[in-house]
């Protein structure tokens, strides 16, 4: 009788450690898919700043831009004036009297071909 009264409560312990088990093991499935939902949240967390910081470096990229665009317009708009200056009719004539000696030819030294 004491051997089957042991072996009863033998095959009792077995069905509840059987059960413990089983409990641990559902606690660690829940453990295990709570750090994965944590990770997958930093993960998106951590993209989400990353998004962010490219946009703010792309905008000052292009505020940087706009500022060497408009800078050189500007420097643009002047080498035309300057050139406009330069090869005007009047500007040449002076340059040619001053630096080369040049003047108005007399009444002889024209010449008109046929």
């Amino acid at each position: 009788m004491a051997a089957a009264l042991n072996k009863r409560m033998w095959g009792m312990s077995l069905l509840r450690r059987q059960q413990v088990a089983g409990g641990k093991q559902r606690a660690l499935n829940s453990y295990s898919a709570m750090i994965i939902l944590c990770l997958c949240l930093v993960s998106l967390a951590l993209f989400q700043v990353w998004l962010r910081l490219q946009a703010v470096r792309l905008g000052y990229v292009l505020s940087t831009t706009s500022k060497l665009e408009k800078k050189l317009k500007q420097e643009n708009g002047e080498l035309k004036l300057e050139l406009a200056t330069l090869t005007s009719p009047e500007h040449l004539e002076e340059m040619a009297r001053l630096r080369l000696g040049l003047r108005e030819p007399e009444k002889g030294q024209v010449v008109v071909l046929p």
